[in-house]
């Protein structure tokens, strides 16, 4: 696990800076290998990318662990970096299930994945606050003696609970039960991240790229985030344009969409140049 080791050492590292870091969010091998190009130093799986990708909506019905898993390690297995990942809500309710969802998701290579207090149902969106510590605690205990960052996430915001108060409490909670990293997506404004970050004592994650406010890096390390995530917001840039392009196709019978597609040379490029043994 040597290669792990080393990878999970380089993702502790980057939240150990003063600044934040970006880190944006395939939803396949070949956006991972597009990304890697680029010089970002970590990535994140994202679990709406994924679902888009199989047409499927992003939704704890929708989306099981297998299949996840499965993507993330593809996702690793196609690049030279530390990968996080988002792994829902653990799959299960119980504590035990986050726990052994940890401990699959390191098998799969991964250096690190998030847990969410949401529970995919509307009528009861969140966890209670014991069950939701608990689940931390159990995902955290798991990841204890293995090359893995936990990241925390405080679901609220995404799920019309807008309580900021009981938002900083439960990352409080999440990082003595033993998380690394803390999130709370969809927070309002650069005052309630700044809130955030003052009130905790553990590297804040934010997303952006989702609807309202947008931040520029510069001014999310000025209120103390140290990562920044994208989420789906990337794999929906890449629908909107095939969506444009096959629109201009459909309705006027053109096709300038090409002007701005990446050149064939420069994706492939990009791509593993693995040959089958079968076929030389």
């Amino acid at each position: 696990m040597t290669d792990q080791q080393e990878k999970f050492e380089r993702l502790k590292a980057l939240h150990a800076r003063d600044t934040a870091f970006v880190i944006p969010n395939p939803w396949d091998a070949g956006s991972a290998r597009l990304l890697a190009s680029l010089g970002f130093e970590a990535l994140a799986t994202t679990s709406a990318g994924y679902a888009f990708s199989k047409g499927k909506r992003d939704s704890f019905a929708g989306l099981g662990r297998g299949e996840i898993l499965q993507n993330a390690a593809e996702i690793v297995g196609a690049i030279d970096l530390p990968v996080s990942a988002d792994l829902e809500d653990g799959f299960g309710a119980a504590p035990e299930v986050c726990a052994q969802t940890i401990r699959l998701a390191c098998e799969a290579g991964l250096v690190g994945g998030s847990i969410e207090d949401a529970t995919g149902d509307p009528g009861a969106p969140i966890y209670d606050f014991p069950q939701s510590v608990d689940r931390i605690q159990a995902a955290a205990e798991a990841a204890l003696d293995l090359p893995f960052m936990l990241t925390a996430r405080a679901e609220n915001y995404l799920w019309g609970r807008p309580d900021l108060d009981d938002t900083i409490k439960r990352l409080q909670a999440f990082s003595e039960a033993g998380a690394d990293v803390l999130f709370a997506p969809g927070l309002p404004d650069i005052a309630a991240i700044r809130t955030v970050c003052a009130s905790v004592d553990k590297p804040v994650n934010v997303v952006m790229g989702l609807q309202g406010q947008s931040y520029s890096v510069a001014e999310l390390s000025a209120a103390g985030v140290r990562r920044i995530s994208v989420g789906g917001s990337f794999a929906r840039a890449a629908l909107g344009a095939l969506m444009r392009a096959a629109q201009e196709v459909k309705t006027y019978g053109t096709f300038s969409y090409a002007t701005d597609a990446m050149p064939d040379t420069v994706a492939s490029q990009m791509m593993s140049q693995h040959k089958r043994a079968d076929r030389q």
